[in-house]
C-alpha cells in the first residue's frame, strides 16, 4: 500500500504520522506553499485524506481530488467534512467515535469543578503568595447541582453519568426524546437551560446546531448558571457570551472550543469564572493513540476491500 497517496490535512499526532508513513506515500498539506498546484500535480495520486476537528475536506478539496476514495478523520466531529459532497461521489467517510467518549466526558466533570469551585483561580492565589495575607473566598458546591445536558449520545450519557455520581439530577435535550431514558427530557434548550444550574453542551455540529447556544438561552441560564462546553466553538454566539460574562448574566463557563481556534476573546482572560481549555477534550496519549489506530484500521481495510471499522458514509 506504500503507493497509496494519502494527504494528511494539518498537524494532528506524531504517532498518526509516523504509522501512515509506514503504510503509505504520505503528504503533509500544511507544509505545502503552493497548495492549488500541489493538488493539481498529485491530483491523480491521492486517494485518501486524513482530517480532524481543525481541517477536513470541504468541497473545495475533493473537487480537486477525482481518484479520492476516502476520508478518514482523527475526530468524532466531521463538521470539516463535506458529508453532501462525499455521498454525492460515492467516497467513504470514518471518524473516531466511542475511543474518545471517555476522556471528554471526564474533562466535561473536571470543566464544572473547575469552575464552580475556582480551582484554577485558587491555584494562581496560591502562586502569587495572596495566601499568606489571607484565606481565598468560598466557593460553589458541585454535588447535587442540576445538570442540563445538550446531546445525549455517547459522550453526553457518559457525562450523564458521572454527574449522577455526583448526586446531580440530569436533564436533557435532543432532535426527538429518547425512548427508556430515565432522564427528565426538555423540548427546547431555553426550557432546558431555564431548569439547571450547569448546562453542558455535548452535540454534534450541525447547521441546526449552529449558535444553539445564544442570547436568549444564556438569559435562561442566568447569572448563577455555568455554560460547559466541550462540543465545538461555534455551537456557542461567542460574543453574547463574552458579554454576558462580562456583565455578569451568566454565573461561569468551562470552555474547551471557541468559534475561531486558537483564537480566544481576550476579554475573558482576567474572568476568574471562566476556565479556559485548548481543546483537548481527547487529548491523552492514550486516547489519541487510539484514535490513530482507528484512522490507520479503517484505511486498511478499505484499501483491501474489508468493511470499515466505523463508517459514516
Amino acid at each position: 500500500m506504500d503507493s497509496i497517496g494519502v494527504l494528511m490535512a494539518c498537524p494532528m499526532s506524531s504517532y498518526l504520522e509516523q504509522e501512515l508513513e509506514k503504510r503509505f506515500h504520505l503528504f503533509k498539506f500544511w507544509q505545502v506553499t503552493q497548495k492549488p498546484q500541489f493538488l493539481k500535480e498529485h491530483s491523480g495520486s491521492i486517494r485518501a485524506v486524513v482530517g480532524n476537528a481543525m481541517a477536513g475536506a470541504d468541497a473545495e478539496l475533493i473537487e480537486a481530488l477525482p481518484k479520492l476514495e476516502i476520508v478518514a478523520s482523527y475526530s468524532v466531529g466531521l463538521d470539516k467534512v463535506d458529508l453532501g459532497k462525499c455521498r454525492e461521489k460515492g467516497i467513504r467517510v470514518t471518524n473516531t467515535p466511542d475511543v474518545l467518549t471517555e476522556d471528554v466526558a471526564d474533562l466535561a466533570i473536571g470543566l464544572c469543578l473547575a469552575v464552580l469551585r475556582r480551582i484554577c483561580a485558587s491555584d494562581k492565589y496560591v502562586r502569587s503568595g495572596k495566601w499568606k495575607k489571607g484565606d481565598f473566598k468560598l466557593t460553589t458546591k458541585f454535588t447535587g447541582k442540576t445538570v442540563g445536558i445538550i446531546g445525549l449520545g455517547r459522550i453526553g450519557t457518559a457525562v450523564a453519568k458521572r454527574a449522577e455520581a455526583f448526586d446531580c439530577p440530569i436533564s436533557y435535550y435532543s432532535r426527538t426524546m429518547k425512548p427508556d431514558c430515565k432522564y427528565k427530557y426538555y423540548p427546547s434548550v431555553v426550557e432546558l437551560a431555564s431548569n439547571c444550574h450547569i448546562l453542558i453542551v455535548a452535540c454534534p455540529l450541525t447547521l441546526e446546531t449552529h449558535h444553539i447556544i445564544n442570547r436568549e438561552v444564556i438569559d435562561a441560564l442566568g447569572p448563577k448558571g455555568v455554560l460547559i462546553n466541550i462540543g465545538r466553538g461555534p455551537h456557542v454566539d461567542e460574543p453574547e457570551l463574552v458579554s454576558a460574562l462580562v456583565e455578569g448574566r451568566l454565573g461561569g463557563a468551562g470552555l474547551d472550543v471557541f468559534e475561531q481556534e486558537p483564537e480566544v476573546p481576550e476579554e475573558l482572560f482576567g474572568l476568574e469564572n471562566v476556565v479556559l481549555l485548548p481543546h483537548v477534550g481527547s487529548g491523552t496519549v492514550e486516547t489519541r493513540n487510539a484514535m490513530a489506530d482507528l484512522v490507520i484500521g479503517n484505511l486498511e481495510a478499505h484499501f483491501m476491500n474489508k468493511p470499515l471499522l466505523t463508517p459514516v458514509v
